[in-house]
């Protein structure tokens, strides 16, 4: 267990450049992930009841007890992402399948990832699983209805179909996750400095699968999509950030809240395009999951050197986080 724990923090330290290693891999050897894209939705339910085992039903009352900090981030995160997503879909008047995957990117819930970034930021970590919770329970009925509202321009979206989608890929394996905690603590609390090693496994093959099955799409329209999802990223910390601050948040929640807002469950993104409208759609997710762990250290890495005398965290959250990266 030693061994793989110490391989679980080595993988999770270095994790963008062994997810862009595999991405470019897949790009130019396609048939070595193909086979993986069938395995898809089940590896991300892997990774949503790896989130579920790091959480007890107790942390749930961190959005009752700071209802106003949380509120402010679930709505910068379903407010700006999306909104950001379908201006630059527009903008670069992208062709349906893309568009699809730059807004599914954009209305999908914040990722667990952004809790360990805002960890290394020195930011409000407990404001940063809160709010990931409450996008997370919150997608199976907002990521339609956005998806739809703003997607729907482009393509035929079924409501009932990615709200089914969502609930089984993410709400089942994460309450999973939870029951798992609750009854088997022991057990959880011995094994769960190995889940980051699982989710990275996990990351890796989706992305490598989406991005096989999509090579020549992305051949042909690369530094297009790359771009239009660095400039998503970025702009949703800055974004983010800057609502943080207008609202009256302290700096160390203002650094939640932007990395929040700025880092995506990417992976649910992927795997929902692949459901509902082809590999094409998947393509912005998978390059957002490679792209945004990348930009999440190099932003971590920057917000950490302001200081908050006034920073809020819950020790024993940081160090689930920490040790559940995805």
């Amino acid at each position: 267990m030693s061994a793989l724990s110490k391989l679980s923090n080595f993988v999770t330290k270095y994790m963008a450049i062994i997810v862009l290693l595999i991405a470019i891999i897949a790009l130019f050897i396609p048939a070595s992930f193909t086979w993986s894209t069938k395995y898809i939705i089940f590896l991300l339910g892997i990774v949503m009841f790896g989130m579920g085992m790091t959480l007890k039903l107790s942390d749930f009352s961190l959005v009752f007890q700071r209802p106003r900090d949380v509120c402010i981030g679930a709505v910068a995160q379903f407010t700006i992402m999306p909104l950001l997503a379908w201006g630059l879909a527009k903008a670069f008047n992208l062709p349906p399948e893309l568009a699809v995957g730059v807004i599914l990117v954009g209305t999908c819930p914040g990722g667990t990832s952004s809790n360990v970034m805002t960890f290394l930021a020195k930011g409000d970590v407990a404001l940063s699983v809160a709010i990931t919770m409450t996008t997370t329970v919150l997608a199976p009925f907002i990521t339609p209805l956005l998806t739809w509202y703003l997607a729907g321009a482009w393509v035929d979206i079924s409501l009932s179909a990615m709200f089914l989608s969502i609930f089984k890929v993410v709400v089942i394996p994460i309450m999973l996750g939870i029951i798992c905690n609750k009854f088997f603590g022991n057990f959880v609390r011995r094994t769960i400095a190995v889940l980051p090693l699982i989710s990275v496994i996990a990351i890796v093959i989706i992305v490598g699968g989406v991005v096989s099955v999509s090579a020549q799409k992305i051949m042909q329209t690369g530094l297009l999509i790359i771009g239009i999802v660095m400039l998503h990223n970025l702009c949703g910390y800055l974004l983010g950030y800057t609502l943080a601050r207008i609202t009256g948040l302290n700096l160390s929640k203002q650094k939640a809240v932007a990395i929040e807002v700025g880092m995506q469950n990417s992976g649910l993104a992927t795997s929902l395009a692949l459901m509902h409208f082809g590999a094409t759609a998947a393509i912005p997710g998978a390059i957002f999951s490679v792209w945004h762990n990348i930009s999440g250290s190099l932003v971590a890495n920057y917000l950490s050197s302001k200081t908050d005398t006034s920073l809020s965290t819950n020790d024993s959250v940081i160090k689930n986080d920490l040790e559940f990266n995805k």
